[in-house]
């Protein structure tokens, strides 16, 4: 019998509150299906495909319904309820699925959607957790320079921002990739695949392609510049660590704004920085 997952069965008892079922090769270890979920053409002998999990007293017990989620796998599962022990999460099941204080790597609220994998704890209890890299697939489908869609689920000051791509596959924006404003933990992202390492482990870029991105960059300083007076004091000579200590971006798409603001005759380069025209 397998907790977490899907059992094939079969009857060998049937009582006033539900059926007995026992995997053919091991007899002596039974489980009950309550008497709501038994079909009524069910028989000693039958098979049945249930789901097991262990009821409020820790005791292994059926069911014919389907959770929106198996050991092992990843879901994006609703918040029902915050407690003192932890998060409950509505998993299509009457008995709600803990998610404890210690696997979650943001503060979650009621009614929230967030994204766990199922897992069994030391007590042999499923839970869920958001610390999801573990399960994660790494057979990608995409290709360098596929736009694909995920979901921020950690975020690391070592390695930088973890995705988990259609909410299936591993990814990664490299810490030397976060610039600006970046999302936080729950958010969805839209980036590029940059990179696929051996094991199959993507990275991300969530800047568009250069001449995508050049309007983006341009109308971004030219608002800097008016925030800050009509003028700033750095140019294609500055630093590449004072250029993105300013503006957020690299010392290339520093070079590129600047030169399409300056091609279309809305700044002036100057020996110590650029004015606005």
């Amino acid at each position: 019998m397998q907790l977490g997952k899907e059992n094939t069965m079969v009857m060998i008892q049937k009582t006033d509150f539900g059926v007995y079922l026992a995997d053919h090769a091991r007899a002596e270890e039974k489980v009950l299906l309550p008497k709501k979920w038994v079909p009524s053409d069910l028989e000693i002998g039958d098979p049945i495909s249930v789901f097991l999990y262990k009821d409020s007293k820790g005791r292994p017990i059926a069911t014919t319904m389907k959770p929106l989620i198996s050991l092992g796998k990843v879901a994006r599962l609703r918040v029902s309820a915050v407690t003192k022990i932890g998060a409950f999460l509505d998993w299509g099941l009457e008995k709600e699925l803990l998610l404890p204080f210690r696997e979650q790597t943001m503060q979650v609220k009621e009614g929230q959607e967030v994204l766990v994998a199922l897992y069994l704890d030391k007590s042999e209890r499923l839970c869920a957790t958001m610390k999801i890299y573990p399960y994660l697939g790494t057979q990608t489908p995409y290709q360098i320079g596929d736009e694909v869609t995920g979901t921020v689920y950690e975020i690391s000051d070592n390695f930088g921002i973890f995705v988990a791509v259609d909410d299936r596959f591993s990814a990664l924006i490299p810490k030397r990739e976060m610039t600006g404003s970046m999302p936080g933990v729950g958010q969805s992202v839209k980036g590029r695949i940059s990179r696929i390492h051996e094991d199959g482990k993507m990275d991300l870029d969530l800047r568009q392609k250069a001449y995508l991105q050049i309007t983006d960059d341009a109308g971004k300083l030219l608002r800097l510049l008016e925030d800050n007076g009509g003028r700033l004091g750095i140019h294609d000579k500055s630093s590449p660590e004072q250029i993105r200590l300013l503006t957020g971006m690299s010392k290339n798409e520093f070079k590129r704004a600047v030169g399409h603001l300056y091609r279309e005759r809305l700044i002036r380069i100057l020996e110590d920085g650029i004015e606005k025209a």
